[in-house]
């Protein structure tokens, strides 16, 4: 049986689910996302959900923005709890330069009407008390954000968008893409083939396999990345509201507060990439062993920077793929030379910038022209002859440089 759908996204994950939502807010009705098996299934279930407004290139900052937005609007229209904590982020400056680049971007938060201050030592310690702030120069603040509950988030959108018509079909595998002789896309999936004018292909570090089919070659792979959830910390139970979220180039590591415990996720210095040949086919989003001695020397840093981490027992080690490109950006937008076929793949930052994500290419899709520049994440912005090797080697960078300056601003 062949359906016919003017768009069809494959992947149903938060930036699948953003762009199915962006798209019938634009008055799109015939939509399908297509996923191989539950909504979240892949990496964003045990996402840490954090929303940042902090990003060094103004056009992804703003794709932070909008991101937060996204979740909230679909929550309220959907009449779902995305269950937002509006903590607030720090992030730290271990050395001057990284104060100066954080006082540089002040101008794109006004412009975007975000609250963004440059604090220092003493006002980093009334933001959060627990913080031993040695070797610090201070850090940059926005109150505004903090965390999500990722899978609420993802299916809050999708259930808004079933509300004005689109369709969401699980239990759906995609296991090739064909140019049919009339320039559409025909999508053979395992039950069934749907002809789509324009397809947008979001499944994470799948969508390099299945693209290898047609001939395009994505730099997009999978590291293994390992989060900490501590026991109850007394300091946090006798507090009156939530700490925000702290970002620290010197670990380098996230955490943030998670009920009376920190949850903390790492960036290793030895980063493992994961499923490089092939990704198993029956992987559905399943955690992978615990391997703590990766990330020993970086915890030792995290419990110098907040000691009540380093005498907290351990409650959990979550251990989970997470995609990425070279250069540590997304790739969205058309593939070049394949008319209809976009990308929205790539996503480091999935709960960051998905939401924006979304709403940027679902203009782009509806209206055909940028809503604004992004050239930092152009889909077609490497050349198809980047070996593996070249790929995997500048992702294992670019993620154990953790929360370092964009090259750019490290002079």
């Amino acid at each position: 049986m062949t359906e016919h759908v003017k768009i069809a996204i494959i992947g149903g994950g938060i930036v699948g689910c953003s762009v199915l939502y962006h798209l019938s807010k634009l008055g799109e009705s015939s939509v399908v996302l297509i996923e191989k098996n539950e909504l979240t299934s892949g990496s964003t279930w045990h996402a840490a959900g954090n929303v940042t407004f902090f990003g060094h290139y103004p056009s992804i900052t703003r794709l932070y923005v909008e991101s937060l937005q996204s979740y909230l609007d679909a929550g309220r229209e959907a009449q779902m709890d995305v269950y937002f904590h509006e903590t607030g982020s720090l992030r730290l400056a271990s050395t001057p330069n990284e104060l100066q680049a954080y006082r540089e971007l002040e101008p794109i938060y006004r412009d975007l009407n975000i609250e963004f201050q440059v604090v220092g030592g003493s006002e980093i310690q009334i933001i959060h008390p627990l913080l031993n702030i040695e070797g610090v120069w201070g850090a940059a603040y926005t109150p505004g954000d903090g965390h999500v509950d990722a899978s609420s988030a993802t299916r809050a959108m999708a259930k808004a968008a079933i509300l004005r018509g689109v369709e969401v079909r699980c239990q759906t595998e995609v296991t090739m893409l064909e140019k049919t002789t009339d320039g559409k896309w025909c999508v053979i999936c395992d039950e069934a083939e749907i002809v789509a004018e324009q397809v947008v292909v979001a499944n994470s570090f799948w969508a390099r396999e299945l693209l290898q089919k047609l001939g395009i070659n994505l730099p997009v792979y999978a590291l293994e990345h390992q989060e900490i959830i501590t026991d109850q910390v007394s300091e946090l139970v006798g507090l009156d509201y939530e700490l925000p979220t702290v970002r620290d180039p010197v670990a380098p590591a996230n955490f943030r507060q998670e009920g009376d415990g920190l949850l903390c996720g790492v960036y290793e210095s030895n980063p493992k990439p994961w499923a490089i040949e092939r990704i198993p086919e029956a992987y559905n989003g399943e955690l992978f062993p615990v391997d703590f001695a990766r990330i020993e020397e970086h915890l030792e840093k995290v419990a110098v920077r907040i000691p009540v981490f380093g005498s907290a027992g351990i409650k959990q080690v979550i251990n989970g793929p997470i995609s990425y490109t070279p250069d540590g950006l997304p790739l969205l937008g058309p593939v070049a030379g394949q008319h209809g076929l976009w990308l929205a793949t790539g996503f480091c930052v999935g709960i960051g910038t998905g939401g924006g994500a979304g709403a940027y290419l679902s203009h782009w899709i509806v209206n055909g022209e940028l809503p604004y520049a992004l050239p930092e994440v152009h889909a077609s912005r490497f050349t198809s002859d980047l070996t593996k090797v070249e790929a995997v080697n500048g992702i294992r960078h670019t993620y154990a440089m953790g929360y370092g300056l964009p090259p750019e601003n490290q002079s």
